[in-house]
């Protein structure tokens, strides 16, 4: 099952953000292929506000035990984590 877990930063946390990112891309490289797409939310101008990251995990429990390992939860960067399911329709390379 896929799950979009919606990450909103704390205001005014940029300099958080770039010191923990190092460890946060360790992090979601680690869960191999259970990672389908992550990036950062950002303003206009190209700041991070936060971030949207695509898992797969076999329960909703699974899910919101990896967001809570994120390095950048675990940093205290994030104001709201939302955990959604989510079904990839279009331009899934996997799809059969």
């Amino acid at each position: 099952m896929l799950f979009a877990l919606i990450c909103t930063d704390k205001p005014n946390s940029v300099d958080l953000r770039m010191s923990v990112r190092p460890d946060h891309v360790k992090y979601l490289e680690s869960l191999g292929a259970g990672l389908k797409a992550a990036g950062p939310f950002t303003t206009d101008d190209g700041s991070p506000t936060g971030s949207l990251v695509i898992i797969e995990a076999e329960t909703r429990a699974a899910a919101q035990a990896i967001a809570a390992d994120d390095p950048y939860a675990k940093a205290g960067l994030f104001a709201s984590v939302e955990i959604k399911a989510w079904k990839w329709s279009l331009k899934n390379p996997e799809a059969k």
